[in-house]
């Protein structure tokens, strides 16, 4: 278990030094460099996506080679050019090209890490083992957000770089932690590891069901950029945008526990349907908040999304994917999720210009309740087996 408490205060500092980034991009654009909504859906949507084709590869590579911690920490080194090319950007172009140096190192830092958190864990306590990597994930998110917020407080709407230069400390505690992991080691038998679209036929399923269901959830899921635009457009101040999706990341962070442990107890299936719903309802609130209060309540639920799907979602794939094809099937699963995020992006950003704010959350509500259904009829509890 030290391994994942170590592992989950890496992301804990390298969410802490992100998040004091992330929610200001959306605001930094159209404030600063005055970028569209539908820009700000083009960045993030190019940025994820074609980060995302790594991470297949990334899993692969690690499965293959078994350098495991190596390759997690040239994904997560690359945090600290992010920062500068960040700082050192004076238009929407040059933002785009700092997220998707951002987003490479997380399509090669994600699998490798996973399989090292899933390694720790047994059929017991996987959703347990995720649920504390996630907590200790948030909870550096939700930090970050803070200090972003108190530094943009006292200084001001035009602290941006300020805050970009700050976040640059953080990361480097995240690399210094790296000396305490410690991989686990695995004989390779020669021959025994095949690319994994060759027995794609031979996947289970259940997994194959899920994956498709994941990718089609995303193209309504868009970037979390649209949450916090929606938010000011309700008339929320830039500052106030901070503490909201500061209260997000809490809840996720204060519940990923107790609902990672729940998931080994009922099964993930459970998790699964509840967390698409609860996406569902988060949407619907979103699509027709007219007041404040409405948004607090829909960052709230959506905290409790996160903390419901993503220790159960990684305990299922890690748990029922073939033993040596962990790694790629994690990194199948984000790759296929961020390469979504794209169209999903662009198709928000272009809603919300033509239709109204609240279209790319209604078509995104609509898209979750249809995989709410899938998922429901589809998918098999395990513990309901046994």
């Amino acid at each position: 278990m030290v391994n994942v408490i170590v592992l989950g205060l890496v992301s804990f500092f390298t969410d802490l030094s992100s998040e004091m980034v992330y929610p200001l991009i959306p605001l930094y654009l159209t404030s600063v460099l005055g970028a569209t909504p539908v820009i700000v859906g083009i960045i993030e949507g190019i940025a994820e996506s074609l980060a995302s084709l790594l991470k297949v590869y990334s899993g692969y590579i690690s499965d293959r080679s078994q350098k495991k911690k190596t390759i997690a920490f040239a994904g997560y080194a690359t945090g600290l050019v992010y920062k500068l090319a960040l700082i050192l950007a004076g238009s929407w172009t040059g933002v785009l090209f700092a997220r998707v140096i951002d987003r490479f190192g997380k399509g090669i830092r994600t699998a490798p890490r996973d399989v090292m958190v899933a390694e720790c864990a047994n059929e017991k306590n996987r959703g347990l083992t995720f649920g504390i990597h996630k907590m200790l994930d948030m909870a550096g998110s939700a930090l970050g957000i803070l200090l972003a917020y108190i530094l943009l407080r006292y200084y001001g709407d035009s602290s941006y770089l300020t805050v970009f230069y700050v976040s640059i400390i953080p990361m480097l505690c995240a690399l210094a932690m790296f000396a305490f992991i410690r991989q686990k080691k695995e004989v390779i038998i020669s021959g025994q590891r095949e690319p994994f679209w060759k027995n794609i036929r031979g996947l289970n399923n259940q997994l194959k069901l899920y994956l498709i269901v994941a990718f089609l959830f995303t193209l309504g899921n868009s970037s979390n950029a649209f949450l916090l635009l929606k938010a000011t457009a309700t008339g929320i101040s830039n500052q106030n945008v901070l503490l909201l999706y500061f209260i997000y990341n809490g809840v996720a962070s204060i519940f990923a526990i107790p609902f990672g442990r729940l998931s080994d107890k009922i099964g993930r299936k459970h998790l699964l349907v509840l967390g698409y719903s609860v996406f569902t309802m988060t949407y619907l609130i979103f699509a027709f908040s007219s007041n404040s209060l409405m948004i607090v309540l829909g960052f709230v639920i959506y905290g409790l999304y996160t903390a419901l799907i993503s220790g159960a979602e990684k305990a299922f794939i890690a748990e029922i994917a073939p033993q040596t094809l962990k790694g790629t099937m994690l990194g199948l699963h984000a790759t296929l999720v961020g390469i979504s995020l794209l169209p999903a992006s662009i198709f928000a950003g272009l809603l919300w210009k033509n239709v109204g704010s609240f279209a790319p959350f209604l078509f995104g509500a609509i898209l979750s309740l249809a995989a709410t259904i899938v998922l429901q009829v589809g998918m098999v509890n395990k513990r309901d087996e046994k």
